[in-house]
């Protein structure tokens, strides 16, 4: 790991972090906030994955969440939201190759070599962020994410209910069996085999048996991909059918961009450190 930069703020230390890869086959760059702490102290992680055309920066720029894990003693990690560079696959598309990797490991060619994002987030850079940061034990953990990032976090979540306490989503694709979006990743990262696609769409991991304590959801009511793309109202039937506790907002007025997500992300973080102890 090489440390990329690192700044003072809010009592604490923003680092900007590389490595190399094993699951990608390419440099991964990531951010890490922790605040100051005890020596040999150990603290609680939140993982935040980001959403389409995102890297780690956007969340770290414009997320507004230092100062709460300064105080609540959160370390806060974002992650990339794909592989990158000139020998990776890719498209011209904002929804589809790099900066776009729907946190799947892929199986179809030419994507199958590099983006391995679910191994690279549930495994891989887990254990890197243990060896190298005063990490608390792996099932004291949380993650949010926005949008391709919020149906990141919801699915690993499920996949993983030992590892993390607590789920929230900002704005999340909560379906990707019913919306454009999914479509379009999940037929060229896994195939047309649609029974593939079920363990990346959380509204069918709960269908399919799987359970949490709880999830947390804000949405914006004037966000111009709700009807077509994110279809909260599916996550709400799906969680009330499976009797998963589920506190969805729709806040009026808000779209889908940081201004929405850094105004209640004091609020997500707060429900997290409840139930990180």
């Amino acid at each position: 790991m090489e440390t990329d930069s690192t700044h003072r703020a809010f009592g604490g230390t923003q680092g900007i972090y590389t490595h190399d890869s094993e699951e990608t086959g390419t440099q991964m760059r990531f951010s890490v906030f922790v605040p100051d702490h005890d020596e040999g102290a150990k603290l609680p992680v939140v993982w935040y994955l980001s959403g389409l055309t995102c890297t780690h920066a956007n969340v770290t720029d414009k997320g507004e969440f230092r100062r709460t894990c300064a105080e609540l003693g959160l370390i806060f990690v974002a992650p990339d939201t794909s592989p990158r560079g000139d020998n990776v696959p890719d498209e011209e598309a904002y929804d589809f190759g790099q900066g776009a990797g729907f946190y799947v490991d892929a199986t179809e060619e030419p994507w199958a070599r590099n983006f391995r994002m679910r191994s690279y987030i549930e495994t891989e850079l887990p254990a890197l962020i243990a060896k190298e940061f005063p990490v608390a034990d792996m099932e004291r953990q949380s993650i949010t994410g926005h949008s391709m990032g919020g149906h990141g976090a919801l699915t690993i979540a499920l996949r993983n209910p030992d590892r993390f306490r607590s789920v929230s989503a900002f704005a999340p694709i909560v379906s990707p069996l019913n919306c454009p979006w999914g479509h379009k990743a999940l037929t060229g990262y896994l195939g047309t085999d649609r029974s593939t696609w079920r363990a990346y769409d959380a509204c069918a991991l709960i269908e399919d048996g799987a359970r949490i304590s709880g999830i947390l959801v804000d949405q914006g009511e004037a966000d111009n991909f709700l009807d077509e793309q994110l279809k909260p109202h599916l996550l709400g039937e799906a969680c009330a059918k499976a009797d998963i506790p589920l506190t969805l907002t729709l806040r009026t007025g808000y779209d889908h961009s940081y201004y929405f997500i850094s105004t209640f992300m004091d609020a997500h973080l707060r429900w997290h450190a409840q139930r990180l102890g």
